[in-house]
C-alpha cells in the first residue's frame, strides 16, 4: 500500500510537471472545425475561381477577404473549444507556456504570410499555396515541442503537401483543401480519440 501510494504520487507530480511546461489543452474538436471551415473556404473559393460567385468582382481581394473569413472562424472555433477541454480538465487556459506557444507559432507564420504577399506582388500568385502549407507545416513543427508531439507529424504531413503543391502549381486550391481540410480533420479526429475522451469522461 505504501509503495502504491508512493507511485500515486510521483505520476501526480509528473502530470503536475507535464501541464506547467506543455500546453495540453490543445481540443481534437478544434482540428476538425477548422478543417470544415477550411473545406467550406475552399469551396467558395472554387467558386470565385469559375466565376461563378464573387465578393468584390476582384479575384485577388475576392481571396484576400476569403482568407481572413476562414482564418477567423477555424481560429474563434479552435479557441472556444481548448478553453472548452481546459475547464473540463480542470487546469488553466493561460499559463507562461500558452504565450510561449504562441511565440513559438506565430513567428514561421508570420514570416511565411509576409512572403506570400511579396509572392502576390511579384505575380507568383500559383506558389501562394504551396508557401502556406509549408510555413504552416513549420509553424506547426516548431510549436509541437510544447505540446502535443503528435502536432509534429501533422506538420510534416503540411510541408509534404506543400512541397507538392509547388510541383503541381496549378492544383495550389486542391492541396490547400487537403492539408487545411482534411488533414485537420483526420488529425482533430485522432486527437479526439487518443486524448479529448479523457476530458468527457472527467467531466
Amino acid at each position: 500500500m505504501f509503495m502504491e501510494t508512493k507511485l500515486d504520487d510521483i505520476k501526480h507530480i509528473r502530470s503536475m510537471m507535464e501541464r506547467s511546461s506543455k500546453f495540453l489543452s490543445l481540443s481534437g474538436m478544434s482540428g476538425v472545425s477548422a478543417g470544415l471551415f477550411a473545406l467550406l473556404g475552399a469551396g467558395v473559393g472554387h467558386l470565385i475561381l469559375s466565376k461563378v460567385y464573387t465578393f468584390t468582382g476582384s479575384l485577388l481581394y475576392d481571396f484576400i477577404i476569403l482568407a481572413v473569413i476562414v482564418l477567423v472562424l477555424a481560429t474563434s472555433s479552435g479557441l472556444y473549444f481548448s478553453l472548452k477541454k481546459a475547464k473540463a480538465d480542470g487546469s488553466k487556459f493561460w499559463m507562461p507556456v500558452t504565450i510561449q506557444i504562441l511565440k513559438d507559432f506565430g513567428v514561421p507564420m508570420v514570416v511565411g504570410g509576409l512572403f506570400c504577399i511579396i509572392l502576390i506582388f511579384q505575380n507568383a500568385t500559383r506558389m501562394v499555396a504551396a508557401t502556406m502549407l509549408i510555413f504552416y507545416g513549420l509553424s506547426l513543427i516548431y510549436a509541437g515541442a510544447r505540446t502535443y508531439r503528435d502536432i509534429k507529424m501533422l506538420g510534416a504531413c503540411e510541408i509534404i503537401l506543400g512541397l507538392f503543391a509547388g510541383i503541381f502549381v496549378y492544383n495550389g486550391l486542391l492541396f490547400w483543401a487537403l492539408g487545411f481540410g482534411v488533414l485537420h480533420i483526420l488529425y482533430g479526429i485522432i486527437m479526439y480519440y487518443k486524448y479529448d475522451m479523457k476530458s468527457v469522461k472527467n467531466g
